[in-house]
């Protein structure tokens, strides 16, 4: 790894960081949400509305797959 590597690593990690401070109640739900949620079969739906008001939603079907990639992405955060 790079040291150029090394500082965007650490830029994101300080972005996250800032994430949680400014919305301290998501990273609740996401956890409760992966101890009780995850299994293949659950249907993830996102909404997401503009400030003027326009709404785009997606949905997706968990698969074996992406439950292996949740856990991944779990552990990389203890």
């Amino acid at each position: 790894m790079n040291l150029n590597q090394i500082a965007m690593l650490q830029k994101f990690k300080s972005s996250i960081d800032q994430f949680r401070n400014n919305h301290p109640k998501f990273p609740l739900f996401v956890k409760a949400v992966s101890q009780d949620a995850l299994t293949e079969g659950t249907v993830i739906e996102i909404t997401v509305t503009s400030p003027e008001g326009k709404n785009y939603t997606s949905n997706i079907k968990l698969k074996a797959d992406d439950i292996e990639l949740m856990k991944m992405i779990q552990q990389m955060n203890p």
